[in-house]
């Protein structure tokens, strides 16, 4: 065996709390909840070394872990920590309210001005006629034309 490994497998402990934390600092820098698993699974791996098991099959639980970890708790994590994409530009203004500076009418678009100032073109989400001066909310974006109802 290479020195390396003899040093390796008489500090297994310290080589499982060194995987733990190179796991928690990419976890750190990275905040996508994949090698936080890895850290977790590292940790629970320092005890495991304490037993006559062989590195192999210390290596073999590590990775079913770890992957058992992502698998099935990862998709639960994201949706609790709302985890993803950050509604930017257009994408956010779903819910917003808006001003009526020109009267909307069944057959004809009108405009709206939102919150940073900017003027779009409106239309009713019913069919009906939303009078100039009229708080109404964004229901959603088609286009450049924002589909509004009345608050």
């Amino acid at each position: 065996m290479s020195y390396f490994t003899n040093v390796i497998l008489s500090h297994l402990p310290w080589f499982w709390l060194a995987v733990m934390v190179l796991g928690l600092v990419i976890e750190a820098l990275t905040f996508s909840l994949t090698t936080i698993w890895a850290a977790f699974t590292a940790f629970v791996m320092i005890f495991v070394s304490r037993t006559s098991l062989p590195l192999r099959w210390q290596f073999l639980i590590f990775f079913l872990i770890t992957i058992l970890l992502m698998v099935f708790t990862r998709p639960f994590a994201v949706k609790k920590l709302k985890l993803g994409r950050v509604a930017t530009n257009v994408n956010s203004m779903d819910g917003q309210e808006v001003l009526v500076v020109k009267k909307i009418t069944q057959f004809e678009k009108g405009e709206v001005k939102a919150a940073n100032g900017v003027i779009w073109q409106a239309v009713s989400e019913g069919a009906g006629e939303i009078p100039k001066g009229s708080v109404c909310v964004i229901s959603r974006v088609e286009g450049n034309t924002l589909i509004i109802r009345e608050k």
